[in-house]
């Protein structure tokens, strides 16, 4: 499964609504970091598709959740679960940190 798109309008029912935990990278078409971090989160959603959603928001696009969560810089990663915030991380990272980390909190 590849990594899902939401939008500000979606985020109640791709996000709060979920059934698994949803893990959204917040990102621009801008910010290298964070387009260095997007083919090592496709393959984590594929890994892990039974466990988690892997999410992406583009924050020029949507800037109301970003805003509400006080992002200040991307990429940003946020974890859902049952509809609450339960973990945050700022900053690219590799690909084995990233799961580990998606792993220890989903």
């Amino acid at each position: 499964m590849a990594t899902k798109t939401i939008t500000d309008a979606s985020f109640k029912a791709d996000v709060l609504e979920s059934d698994k935990p949803v893990v959204i990278d917040f990102w621009a078409d801008w910010c290298g970091p964070c387009k260095m971090v997007a083919p090592a989160l496709e393959e984590i959603s594929e890994e892990l598709a039974d466990k988690v959603v892997i999410a992406k928001m583009d924050i020029m696009e949507n800037p109301d959740t970003p805003g509400s969560l006080g992002v200040q810089s991307i990429p940003f990663f946020a974890v859902y679960k049952n509809g609450e915030l339960v973990a945050q991380q700022k900053g690219a990272a590799p690909k084995n940190a990233l799961k580990g980390w998606i792993e220890s909190v989903i």
